[in-house]
């Protein structure tokens, strides 16, 4: 062995005075106690699990990863066991998609040891996060499915459920308007070569309980991809208005409302299909959203989000666009900016992240997808603002990171301002996430009427 690796003694000697300096100033007792405990969190999601405990010092853990049974075992030094620990082992529901159950131990002095049980074989990240926002020390653990299932090949399987679902439904009364024939549930997702009527779009929008809206298909039928980006979540709860209500929850709402109206419709007899990016309570890094909607081949991708502003007075709702170069107002590039911040708050792996997801965020998008986002833009700005006020009345433009995806239109709406109280008010009214789910609705479906999808091999 080389003596490289030994400690030369006057070395050893002055980590030894250091070690003993330390002693006497924080004192023995002190030392032993090690961290506190703030607070212990877990995150449930198909996509993966988080566990988290924060502290008020960084703690230091070693992982052991056992595949049969799969589970993940974690030493953390300088910790002592204590009741917030013991609350994980009751935050764990039975329906956790990944985790089966945690335990937890003092395995030796200053040291505790967390197991946790795996439903399946998956791919454990564990890693700390520094001090940011409200939250101190964060040690995570994210447990990812070894198998990840393919988004895609869900929402065309997700499709044709619910195809077969409407041919076996019972029919509308003889007369009714909306008594138009069910598709065959294949026919009308493959592509049709025969020539048939151009479509026509339909004058009123159907709501998520209504039956979908049926137009004569074109000579090319394929799956209209929609991808619904509901900012924020889990360890991110974005801005928080006067009232407590919490910006994750109120667009994973309005989200929702608008899938619903999505998977109804039909635009020149294509099925539409959205795809949230998150459908729960979960962090979604801003590179993995963009990087889901390429997975899906999203013809569209929007971004849903509620300002706030350091004043309550702000107020009206707005739609942005990427830039290529500068912003196009200060006060979009003070939004994006925040809203570029939204990693470090949820807390990103930044050792572990794919080399797609990161070339995700540095391709410079291409003109031609600024230009069709601006379309976009313009089309649903102008149904928000025919029931709501707006902010601005034009589609701003600054360099919001969830909007680099460079092949497909995306815009980032921010429907009212969570921080001005009667705004916070309207947001939590499921009315008026109604109206904001019908506006956006119906801007997409302008949209297309003027800008068809292009032929793509993705059909099914």
């Amino acid at each position: 062995m080389s003596d490289e690796r030994l400690p030369r003694p006057h070395h050893s000697r002055r980590l030894l005075l250091q070690a003993g300096s330390l002693v006497l100033l924080l004192g023995a007792q002190q030392i032993a106690r090690g961290a506190s405990i703030v607070a212990v969190r877990v995150w449930p999601a198909a996509d993966y699990s988080r566990v988290t405990i924060e502290s008020d010092r960084a703690l230091v853990a070693k992982q052991f990863f056992v595949s049969t049974p799969p589970r993940l075992a974690v030493d953390i030094e300088g910790l002592d066991l204590d009741p917030s620990l013991r609350e994980l082992v009751a935050k764990v529901q039975p329906d956790d998609p990944n985790i089966a159950g945690i335990r937890v131990g003092q395995n030796t002095p200053g040291v505790v040891r967390l197991v946790v049980d795996l439903k399946q074989a998956a791919r454990p990240q564990v890693f700390t996060l520094a001090p940011v926002a409200a939250y101190q020390h964060r040690l995570v653990f994210d447990l990812y499915p070894a198998q990840a299932p393919d988004p895609l090949e869900a929402l065309i399987a997700e499709r044709l459920r619910d195809a077969n679902s409407a041919t076996a439904a019972p029919s509308l009364p003889p007369g009714d308007a909306r008594a138009t024939p069910l598709p065959d549930p294949l026919g009308d997702l493959i592509a049709q070569q025969s020539q048939k009527p151009e479509a026509t779009v339909p004058a009123a929008l159907p709501k998520a309980r209504a039956p979908a809206v049926r137009t004569p298909a074109r000579s090319t039928d394929r799956l209209i991809i929609v991808a619904l980006d509901p900012g924020h979540g889990g360890e991110d709860p974005g801005a928080i208005g006067p009232g407590g209500t919490r910006e994750k929850d109120v667009v994973l709402k309005v989200a929702r409302q608008l899938r619903d109206r999505i998977n109804a419709t039909q635009v020149g007899g294509n099925p539409m299909r959205a795809f949230l990016t998150r459908d729960g309570d979960f962090f979604v890094p801003l590179g993995t959203r963009v990087e889901k909607a390429r997975r899906v081949q999203a013809d569209l991708f929007v971004s849903i989000h509620a300002d706030a502003f350091t004043t309550p007075s702000a107020r009206g709702a707005s739609v942005f666009a990427l830039s290529q170069g500068g912003a196009s107002s200060s006060a979009a590039r003070w939004l994006a900016s925040k809203e570029n911040e939204a990693d470090l708050i949820g807390g990103v792996n930044v050792g572990s992240q794919d080399r797609h997801v990161q070339r995700a965020l540095l391709d410079m998008s291409t003109t031609a997808q600024i230009n069709d986002s601006l379309k976009l833009g313009s089309v649903l700005l102008g149904e928000i603002g025919g029931m709501a006020r707006l902010h601005k009345p034009r589609v701003e433009q600054a360099g919001f990171a969830v909007l680099k995806a460079p092949d497909i239109p995306s815009v980032l709406v921010e429907t009212a301002f969570i921080s001005n109280p009667e705004e916070e008010a309207k947001l939590r009214s499921a009315a008026y996430q109604e109206q904001l789910a019908d506006a956006l609705m119906r801007g997409i479906v302008r949209y297309f009427a003027k800008n068809p999808p292009l032929a793509r091999s993705r059909t099914v």
